[in-house]
């Protein structure tokens, strides 16, 4: 089972210089959530008039949330589960969209003091935020308050995606009934009762890294 760490705020966004831009993970207020009629079907939680991308390739049923990045004003709390998926799924920078910034030492993952960093039994951590490109990292120490408190680099080496966060759900009287948000793994039974909104990673291996000593090229 899976600590169920809080929804995880896309780094580098409070405050921000007007020059920074809206991360990429972040949802926009026009990107609103249509009400979605949710069933019990073979065994498992099922939206009512199911589309094929509902689910992921295995299985899990996504929260169906429009992409339309720019619509409204950004909601930096919130997190969009299709381009958080997508960042994670393609190592994506959280920040800008771009690839992450990989070397021969490892993709780069920045923690912070923060919840959704949780330790897995192997040591390792348990995170809901995709990776970063260098210019993004440099820029989200010096524009996230959490992070310029205390942050971790790290160059990661081996990883896996291990589960979901979302809402938990139980069937009573043929009926889906909302339980709690939870993070569940891929293994547990109770992933067929999750609408994810979020891939969790686990960082398997992985040497920190000091980012003042990193190249650092500023985006043009």
């Amino acid at each position: 089972m899976l600590n169920t760490p809080r929804e995880s705020r896309p780094l580098g966004t409070l405050p921000r210089p007007a020059s920074v831009p809206v991360p990429y993970i972040t949802r926009w207020s026009g990107e609103r959530a249509p009400d979605v009629e949710l069933v019990v079907r073979r065994g498992r939680l099922a939206f009512a008039k199911e589309r094929p991308y509902d689910r992921d390739s295995a299985g899990v049923l996504w929260t169906r949330t429009p992409s339309q990045p720019g619509k409204g004003r950004p909601q930096y709390g919130k997190v969009h589960p299709l381009r958080q998926r997508n960042a994670m799924d393609r190592l994506l920078c959280q920040v800008c969209g771009q690839s992450a910034d990989r070397n021969e030492d490892g993709v780069l993952w920045l923690v912070g003091e923060d919840p959704d960093d949780q330790g897995g039994r192997d040591g390792g951590l348990h995170t809901m935020h995709p990776p970063l490109c260098l210019p993004c990292a440099h820029t989200s120490i010096h524009a996230c308050p959490h992070l310029r408190h205390h942050y971790i680099a790290l160059r990661v080496r081996r990883f896996e995606q291990i589960g979901v966060r979302g809402a938990l759900y139980c069937p009573v009287q043929s009926k889906p009934v909302i339980v709690q948000a939870a993070g569940v793994a891929f293994d547990d039974h109770r992933i067929n009762w999750v609408q994810a909104g979020q891939l969790i990673m686990h960082l398997i291996d992985y040497t920190p890294t000091d980012l003042d000593t990193e190249p650092h090229q500023p985006r043009a």
